[in-house]
C-alpha cells in the first residue's frame, strides 16, 4: 500500500471507494484540501446554505451539489460523494441510524450536498512550521467536543458550535493562530485557548466525538472551529434526514492548500 500521506487527494477517494480505507484521514494525501461532508433534501437546502453563511467559522462552504447529482464538480471534478468517503452517518430526526461504508442506499433524486472545509487542511501548514499535531502524532482521530457556544439559527437548524481540540504550548499557540488565520475557509483562527469549562466542556479527556490526546506539562487545549457542528445541530434540530461523514472520516478533494490560502 503507498503512503498515504504522500498520494493525491483522488487516490485516497479511490480507497474509500474499494473499501481499502475505512479509517480516519488526519494526515493523508498532506496538500490536499479535506472535507466534511453535509446532504440534506432539497427542502431544507436553503435552510443549510443560510446556516453555512450565517456560521462561516464552524461551517466555512466549498461546494455544493445540484439536487439528486453526487458529483462535487468545483472541488473533485468526477468524485462521488456516496462512495468516496471511508465511511459516513443517517440522521433521521436526529438520531442516528446507521454508520453506512456507501450512501448508495440512502440517495434520491432530491438530495444535495454541501463540502465545508476541515482544519486537517492547515495541518499540513502547521507541520510545516514544526507545530506537533498530536493527534497525527498518536495515530488517532482528533478530539471534538460539543460546546455552550450557539450558532445563529437558520430555517430549521439550530444547535451548538462543536470544536476540535490540539494541545499546544503558548508560543506554538501563538504561532498556530497566526498560521491558521491564513485559511479562513478551513476554520481560520481558534476560537479558544485554555481552560475548557469556559466552553462547556466538562472532562477533556471525553470527547462527544473522535479520540482523546495525551495533553503534556506545558501544554494547553487550543480548540478551533469543526466541521462536526452539522452533525451536533442535526441532533437538537432533527429534520427528516441528514447525511454526514463519520466524523474524522473526510471527503478528500483535488483542491490544494494554497487554493484556500487567503480566502
Amino acid at each position: 500500500m503507498p503512503d498515504l500521506r504522500r498520494v493525491t487527494g483522488a487516490e485516497v477517494r479511490r480507497q474509500a471507494r474499494s473499501g481499502e480505507l475505512t479509517g480516519p484521514t488526519p494526515g493523508l494525501a498532506l496538500g490536499y484540501v479535506q472535507a466534511n461532508l453535509v446532504v440534506v433534501p432539497r427542502d431544507i437546502a436553503f435552510d443549510f446554505l443560510l446556516f453555512c453563511q450565517r456560521n462561516t467559522q464552524p461551517c466555512p462552504l466549498l461546494d455544493v451539489t445540484d439536487p439528486g447529482c453526487p458529483e462535487p464538480r468545483y472541488a473533485a471534478p468526477g468524485a462521488d460523494i456516496c462512495s468516496d468517503v471511508p465511511r459516513y452517518c443517517a440522521y433521521r430526526y436526529g438520531e442516528l441510524i446507521e454508520e453506512p461504508s456507501d450512501l448508495f442506499g440512502w440517495w434520491r433524486d432530491d438530495l444535495v450536498g454541501f463540502l465545508l472545509g476541515c482544519s486537517f487542511t492547515f495541518e499540513n501548514a502547521l507541520l510545516k512550521a514544526g507545530i506537533p499535531v498530536r493527534h497525527i502524532e498518536q495515530d488517532r482521530n482528533v478530539p471534538m467536543y460539543r460546546t455552550n457556544i450557539a450558532c445563529r439559527p437558520a430555517g430549521v437548524f439550530k444547535g451548538p458550535m462543536v470544536v476540535s481540540m490540539r494541545p499546544l504550548t503558548s508560543a506554538q499557540a501563538e504561532a498556530a493562530a497566526r498560521i491558521c488565520q491564513r485559511f479562513p475557509l478551513a476554520h481560520g483562527a481558534p476560537v479558544h485557548v485554555g481552560n475548557p469549562s469556559a466552553l462547556g466542556i466538562a472532562d477533556i479527556n471525553r470527547p462527544d466525538f473522535g479520540d482523546p490526546v495525551e495533553i503534556r506539562a506545558g501544554e494547553e487545549p487550543v480548540f478551533w472551529a469543526c466541521g462536526v457542528t452539522p452533525q451536533a445541530v442535526a441532533m437538537q434540530a432533527r429534520p427528516s434526514l441528514l447525511l454526514t461523514h463519520k466524523p474524522g472520516h473526510m471527503f478528500v478533494t483535488d483542491l490544494r492548500d494554497s487554493d484556500l490560502e487567503g480566502r
